[in-house]
């Protein structure tokens, strides 16, 4: 880009110094040039957010937080290996890990089925939050999927059911809730741990309604528009955090999380610790309206502001 800025500068000089008037198809190649960057830049988050060797939630886990328990089942129909939840401390403070789940081999991936939860992992979670609130404990999540599972099996267990439950219950839990989009935030699969006091995404995260290819298949009548359709979506942390639906963005190392697995972990260990030390003070039901308050203003536009 600056290159193609410097020979657009050049050009425009030339012209002036020439007399020659092609300001409008000027300006017309120059937003096609910055158009078409925007949709690779764009889409480069996005190969970065799903790159195989990116950091996943239990990678985070062992080394921000010390002698993990992981806890299983719903106890309603069984466990679900796409969200992993337990007990941990971080430094000396007892909390509770909620996470998306994705795995390194084929075989790992049948096994968390590509981190695409089913109802029993949403209400496994809402299981241990419950827990959580009981003791006191904070609430870390980590949010990596590309959506909930929509299998016939989910559907007849209650998928939607079980993703909303934990929208209304989360944003009523008296405890203090950090939600970390670490790669992939799709759709409702994401929502369902994404209920927090406060929500980061990391750099190259990215957060949607719904994928790339399905926008594009469905409102574009074309899978291959991708790129077109993530940047109509306007889904990377700088996009959510212009519209104020997270509190912030972590900085990745240069080339993506998974260059330096270890300076991330550090970096979100930080937030978590800052953020711990100015919320957990809060008593319940202040806790509760500011975490209400935040969820009520996403989504609200003034169009007299265009804001």
């Amino acid at each position: 880009m600056k290159e193609l800025d410097s020979k657009i500068e050049e050009l425009k000089k030339l012209m002036a110094e020439s007399g020659i008037e092609a300001g409008v198809e000027l300006s017309v190649l120059e937003e096609r040039i910055r158009s078409q960057s925007k949709k690779e830049s764009v889409w480069k988050r996005v190969e970065l957010a799903r790159h195989p060797d990116r950091p996943y939630a239990m990678d985070y886990i062992t080394r921000i937080f010390d002698n993990f328990i992981e806890l299983h089942g719903d106890r309603a129909y069984g466990d679900d290996p796409a969200i992993i939840g337990g007990l941990a401390f971080l430094d000396s403070t007892p909390v509770t890990i909620l996470a998306n789940q994705k795995g390194r081999s084929l075989k790992e991936n049948v096994l968390r089925n590509h981190g695409m939860a089913h109802p029993e992992g949403y209400r496994k979670a809402l299981r241990l939050a419950k827990d959580a609130e009981k003791f006191r404990r904070p609430i870390i999540t980590f949010i990596d999927t590309a959506g909930a599972y929509p299998g016939l099996g989910a559907e007849e267990r209650g998928i939607g059911e079980a993703i909303a439950r934990n929208l209304r219950e989360f944003s009523q839990l008296s405890t203090p809730i950090i939600c970390i989009i670490i790669g992939e935030g799709g759709s409702g699969g994401a929502l369902g741990l994404c209920v927090g006091d406060k929500v980061y995404m990391l750099e190259n995260a990215i957060y949607s309604v719904i994928s790339p290819e399905g926008c594009a298949s469905i409102l574009l009548r074309d899978a291959s528009k991708a790129k077109d359709a993530a940047a109509m979506l306007r889904i990377t942390s700088s996009d959510l955090l212009e519209f104020k639906v997270i509190n912030g963005v972590i900085p990745e190392p240069p080339g993506g999380a998974h260059t330096d697995p270890d300076s991330m972990a550090k970096a979100i260990k930080e937030i978590i610790l800052k953020d711990l030390a100015d919320i957990s003070d809060r008593t319940p039901e202040v806790l509760i309206r500011y975490r209400n308050q935040k969820i009520r203003k996403i989504g609200h536009w003034n169009e007299a502001a265009g804001l």
